[in-house]
């Protein structure tokens, strides 16, 4: 496999080698893999539990459960008041 990399991403390859946290650019690009891969199936997961949750909520505004928009954006601006005034 040969792969073109930009100068910058060959800088922080050699910066991470002669860190000493690597050996090979080899194990850097394996590393960098490994990590995306990572990321690729935390945000499936996200993905998931928010459709479940999405589901969820469905469900309970079918059973009549839900609360009218003006109280919950009432609820919000009470919260972000609050929030702002924590800040201060």
């Amino acid at each position: 496999m040969n792969v073109s990399l930009t100068p910058e991403l060959e800088e922080l390859i050699s910066q991470k080698v002669s860190s000493g946290l690597y050996h090979s650019a080899s194990e850097v690009i394996r590393e960098a893999l490994r990590l995306l891969k990572e990321q690729d199936e935390l945000r499936q997961f996200r993905r998931e539990q928010l459709r479940k949750e999405v589901a969820i909520g469905l469900e309970q505004l079918d059973r009549g459960e839900g609360i009218p928009g003006k109280a919950v954006f009432e609820k919000l601006r009470q919260k972000s008041r609050a929030r702002r005034k924590g800040r201060t």
